[in-house]
């Protein structure tokens, strides 16, 4: 008999993710998808985009009811392949309300470096935390134990970097591949900024095609919040070569003569399709950033290489403890089966929460409706909220009242020697007496 596995999954990225690493487990599970109706669930469309026209059906369900099947239904394992809070609820919820529950694995999509305490803290019931490269692992190990906690962490090769290697390149490669993000970089001025750079570089390779390859559209929600979609800030008079697209990045890709991005993890993509790219650092090389990853890639880069579709390979050394390990290594799937093997012998360990709160019911409530909104609509959610959006507010207060001694982060040097000594031409050798910030305006802070 096959074990089963049910994925819940929300926003675009998790059901990208949450679809892929179903289906690299092995012969004898049997895998099936629903998605929990939140503010930020996929659309139909990006359903789509995300698992394949020939994908399976996800259906959609209000938390409750996907609890109620988990309940009924009895899976060996559960994946929470969601965002933060609504991990914390789903798991907090599986484990109180589903006898004999089902092993709980969870994860994050994408480039999950440098490790995040807020991610790992609010799954911190789950059995397995699955990251994607030995960098990670090690990463979030040594935060665990920064915080005096232990964590269960599976190896899986990022699930779309299968497959790269099997996708066809397209007739004609015509195409200069820009991944948009929804938070990165977050202020106006440096969308706008971006967005002038892509019209210089559509300008100055009239015989490319510049593609903004963006996630969502007008209503469609994403997993991060987005407050200035950049199609919305594309300069005036734009060159007609400079296009707006949706789809899948894989099929953008196959026409790409070169990738480039401010720290998307569609630049792993791009690697295993083997595409020239660029990890633009004109705005620092940082955590928030999302790109100190890419430090010691090859690929770093400023806007001047993106104007003269200067793109770079990657460098071998980076590779295997960023993401390329060899398949081998992965253990999630063996980890899973142990863990399903100690649920059937009814010795899976219960897992403590690291949130301690007073509230009971009405604090888990509280997290509830914030994380749901309007998605839930419970009466005892509707009191929460009554009582502790007057208390949140006055403890913002609090804090904002508080001086704030801490400096503006100053640039990281590695930067300029990173930008100075990475820039290459196509095939890897340097481009004589180009140098990153010279004649140009910089959105980088000064120290």
């Amino acid at each position: 008999m096959p074990r089963r596995i049910i994925g819940i999954v929300d926003s675009d990225s998790f059901v990208k993710w949450g679809a892929s690493l179903l289906a690299t487990l092995p012969d004898g599970w049997e895998t099936s998808l629903v998605a929990v109706n939140t503010a930020a669930t996929a659309s139909d469309t990006q359903l789509v985009n995300a698992v394949g026209p020939n994908g399976a059906t996800i259906e959609r369900l209000q938390r409750s009811d996907i609890v109620e099947r988990v309940r009924v239904e009895r899976p060996d394992a559960v994946l929470v392949a969601t965002r933060g809070p609504i991990a914390e609820v789903l798991i907090g919820e599986l484990i109180r309300r589903v006898p004999r529950r089902p092993v709980i694995v969870t994860g994050l999509p994408g480039i999950s470096t440098p490790a995040k305490w807020k991610g790992l803290f609010l799954r911190a019931q789950a059995d397995l935390f699955v990251l994607h490269s030995h960098r990670e692992i090690r990463e979030y190990r040594a935060l665990a134990a920064e915080h005096d906690t232990t964590h269960r962490f599976g190896l899986s090769t990022l699930p779309f970097l299968h497959s790269a290697s099997g996708i066809r390149s397209a007739p004609k490669r015509d195409s200069i591949v820009f991944a948009a993000q929804a938070a990165v970089p977050a202020g106006l001025e440096a969308r706008r900024m971006l967005m002038g750079w892509l019209a210089d570089a559509a300008r100055a390779n009239p015989d490319l095609r510049v593609v903004v390859k963006i996630r969502a559209v007008g209503g469609e929600g994403q997993t991060h919040k987005e407050r200035h979609p950049l199609p919305d800030l594309m300069p005036e008079d734009p060159p007609p070569n400079l296009v707006v697209e949706t789809g899948a990045m894989g099929d953008h890709l196959a026409r790409a003569v070169g990738f480039v991005t401010v720290s998307s993890t569609a630049t792993l993509e791009a690697i295993a399709h083997d595409v020239p790219s660029l990890v633009l650092a004109d705005f620092g090389v940082t955590g928030k950033l999302i790109n100190e990853v890419f430090m010691g890639s090859g690929l770093l880069g400023t806007s001047r290489d993106l104007i003269s579709a200067r793109f770079k390979r990657v460098i071998d050394g980076w590779r295997e403890d960023n993401y390329f390990h060899p398949e081998a290594d992965d253990d999630w799937a063996d980890q899973l089966d142990m863990l399903v093997a100690l649920r059937e012998a009814s010795r899976l360990p219960v897992r403590s929460a690291l949130r301690v709160s007073r509230g009971g019911p009405l604090r888990r409530a509280w997290e509830r409706k914030r994380a749901f909104g309007r998605h839930d609509h419970s009466a005892i959610g509707y009191m929460a909220l009554a009582v502790g959006t007057p208390l949140r507010l006055a403890r913002n207060a609090a804090y904002a009242a508080m001086p704030s001694g801490a400096p503006t982060e100053p640039v990281d040097t590695l930067v300029e020697r990173a930008s100075e000594s990475e820039v290459l031409d196509a095939d890897g050798t340097p481009a004589p007496g180009e140098h990153a910030h010279a004649d140009r305006p910089s959105l980088v802070a000064q120290p």
